[in-house]
């Protein structure tokens, strides 16, 4: 019997002393309220900067969106900026998507009338598309859009995903925005 009551005491001790394991907190959404999509041309020139502002996030304020005119068939690098400037110092989202490359991915949307093609030239650890750089070439003359997609969890090996089709691509989308686009 002092058996039986030795081991049922050592069994409480040792389930009392286990630490409990923290719950796994999903990864939460950040709040970005500037994004900056600059386009350098490669031959030389006056970069481009198209930009999303929304200080206070959903609602409230109407956001700022400039968008840009560029140069005909002409390449260039693209580069893109995500920050949350509603805290003080500003928190670079760029560097989290980076970092979190593997769970994101960039999806570039041309409307019909708009004579230009986006391809991508950064990829994460499992050589997936990101698109955090692109090329961005630029054909005749033309006006349209330019939507750029952020995806969070996305289905990189979905087909077209890769190449930039977000039809497949499944996820949730952390920021859309349109861009209106000239090309002189």
């Amino acid at each position: 019997m002092k058996k039986i009551v030795y081991l049922a005491f050592l069994v409480c001790v040792v389930s009392l002393s286990c630490e409990k394991k923290d719950p796994v907190i999903p990864n939460e959404e950040e709040l970005i309220t500037t994004l900056s999509y600059t386009l350098t041309p490669l031959n030389g020139g006056t970069s481009v900067t198209m930009t999303f502002t929304d200080l206070d996030g959903d609602g409230g304020m109407t956001p700022n969106v400039i968008g840009g005119t560029l140069a005909a068939n002409t390449t260039y690098n693209g580069s893109l900026i995500l920050l949350n400037e509603s805290v003080s110092p500003s928190e670079n989202i760029t560097t989290e998507i980076l970092e979190e490359g593997e769970d994101h991915q960039f999806f570039f949307e041309i409307s019909t009338g708009l004579d230009a093609k986006v391809e991508y030239a950064d990829f994460d650890l499992n050589n997936e598309a990101l698109g955090i750089i692109s090329k961005f070439e630029t054909g005749s003359p033309s006006q349209g859009t330019l939507k750029i997609i952020l995806r969070h969890e996305p289905n990189k090996l979905a087909t077209g995903v890769s190449d930039g089709l977000i039809t497949n691509a499944g996820g949730e989308t952390d920021i859309e925005i349109i861009f209106n686009v000239e090309i002189k």
